[in-house]
């Protein structure tokens, strides 16, 4: 799909920075009435606002101002009497920006035409070029969920279902790269860099992408976000030193990274409440018995919730986890894992016996590899 380039949206991109920006959003769908409701939601500041409009013959509208460029979703509640495939509600992503954004269709939401700014007709070019990816992967799980436990117990058939997962993963990634790459002076550039990058970026790959965006988009409070991210993640980068934290264990005892210095020491980042984590968890066990006595041991960070010590407890017992536990029970704000940019879990770093990270993110046996190689 062509991109509209045109004078105009070159002359707005400064406003992503400092100026208000006035938006006004109209829609018409259908011939929808009260309850129908239209909701506009978008983020300042952290903090979520809502917008609400009620459907008059499928027309509503939104106006106000925002400070810079900000992204917002549109949602349509069709009231309690609405078929059930549409009471989930159906939504349309847009930018608050100069101008106006259009929204129409002849029926619902889910067939609506956006138009609008630059920002909102490139994240709708996004979104077209993902949309027969999106298609693939909802057949590819209702095939798998329609499937019997006969063909789940099937591992030749559970390879070939994995196995195109994966290539739409891939392709995911492919177009978020080129969408990164080619629309740099608006923020869904920003977003597909970021969809691109995932939970764990690899920052010799990432910061050059995002160094050749617009300086207004760095400049954005959501660019100067991830800029932010981006040094926590230089910070411990392969190579690096790993930062030292201290956290309580399991007795209340405070447990310093550095007192492990000497060794080689898996940091693994979990909880109690992480399925995946949980999965993961035999793996580490078994690389952790063959390897504890050949100068190796594990310190696990969990990112269990306020006022869950005990099902933290009962997740070490449980899975066997018999090296130093630490926590401070914060949830997703665990100091320990803002310090390391974990953003996702599990996600560990392995590092050798003077502090230095040697390997990111080692999953079921690459552990015990990775542990083979460097300890001789």
């Amino acid at each position: 799909m062509k991109r509209l380039q045109i004078l105009p949206a070159v002359l707005l991109l400064p406003a992503l920075v400092h100026a208000q920006t006035k938006y006004a959003v109209k829609g018409k769908v259908g011939s929808h009435n009260a309850p129908t409701q239209a909701y506009l939601i978008y983020t300042v500041d952290g903090d979520q606002k809502k917008d609400s409009s009620t459907l008059k013959n499928g027309e509503f509208s939104f106006s106000g101002s925002v400070a810079g460029i900000t992204k917002a979703t549109v949602v349509m509640d069709y009231g309690p009497n609405a078929p059930r495939s549409s009471r989930n509600g159906e939504s349309v992503k847009i930018y608050l920006e100069p101008g106006t954004v259009n929204i129409k269709s002849a029926d619902s939401l889910k067939n609506a035409t956006v138009k609008g700014g630059v920002h909102t007709t490139d994240q709708v070019a996004l979104e077209t070029q993902l949309k027969p990816l999106m298609d693939k992967n909802k057949a590819l799980m209702a095939k798998y969920y329609g499937s019997t436990d006969e063909q789940k117990k099937d591992s030749v058939w559970m390879a070939a279902i994995m196995a195109e997962s994966k290539q739409i993963g891939d392709d995911e990634d492919a177009i978020m790269k080129k969408f990164a790459e080619t629309h740099t002076k608006t923020l869904p550039g920003l977003e597909a860099l970021k969809q691109f990058a995932g939970s764990a970026p690899d920052y010799g790959t990432i910061q050059p992408m995002f160094a050749k965006l617009a300086p207004a988009v760095q400049s954005s409070a959501d660019g100067k976000a991830y800029a932010d991210m981006l040094e926590k993640v230089k910070a411990v980068s392969i190579g690096a030193t790993a930062p030292d934290f201290t956290q309580n264990d399991t007795e209340g005892k405070p447990v310093s990274l550095a007192s492990f210095r000497g060794k080689y020491v898996l940091i693994d980042f979990w909880a109690s409440w992480c399925g995946p984590c949980r999965a993961e968890n035999p793996h580490v066990v078994k690389a952790y018995n063959e390897f504890k006595d050949k100068n190796f041991t594990i310190l696990g960070v969990s990112l269990d919730q306020p006022n869950a010590k005990d099902k933290w407890l009962k997740a070490i017992a449980d899975d066997g986890l018999t090296w130093t536990q630490v926590s401070d029970l914060k949830f997703w704000k665990n100091e320990a894992a803002a310090l390391y940019a974990v953003r996702a879990i599990p996600q560990n770093f392995l590092l050798d016996p003077q502090g230095k990270i040697i390997a990111k993110n080692l999953r079921g046996d690459a552990l015990a590899a990775k542990l083979a190689e460097v300890i001789k």
